[in-house]
């Protein structure tokens, strides 16, 4: 299997997890949301690995990382997580792959930022207990 095909199942992996995130978050599921939100987590980390197999000396990653914290709202975090998966994967067709590879590490960084916002929540719950 080509590099190409293997980022584009993962990014389509990554966008079925992320589907199911929002659903359970919009569940109030909150245990089911941070598993699937963990998979969406784990699919960046294997495409931004093989991204970096195909770019290992990519100097301008630093500038390509967003800044969540401007955003606190997960939904809308998770809605650019989204768009920029779908712009990812149309990236990936077009065999444009230093443009997905910049769209898949922008997303990367929102699932973190989410995920570093649940668990700040579930440590705060526990401290209340």
């Amino acid at each position: 299997m080509k590099i190409n095909e293997k980022i584009s199942k993962a990014l389509k992996s990554a966008a079925t997890h992320l589907e199911n995130s929002m659903l359970a978050s919009n569940k109030k599921d909150q245990n089911s949301f941070a598993y699937s939100l963990w998979h969406v987590a784990a699919e960046l980390e294997y495409i931004f690995f093989l991204f970096s197999i195909t770019f290992p000396n990519e100097s301008d990653l630093s500038r390509w990382k967003p800044n969540p914290e401007l955003k606190s709202e997960t939904g809308s975090m998770l809605m650019d997580v989204e768009n920029l998966l779908n712009e990812a994967e149309r990236f990936v067709v077009n065999e444009r792959l230093l443009d997905a590879y910049k769209s898949a590490c922008i997303a990367r960084q929102y699932v973190l930022k989410v995920q570093e916002d649940l668990a700040k929540k579930k440590r705060e719950m526990l401290k209340k207990k």
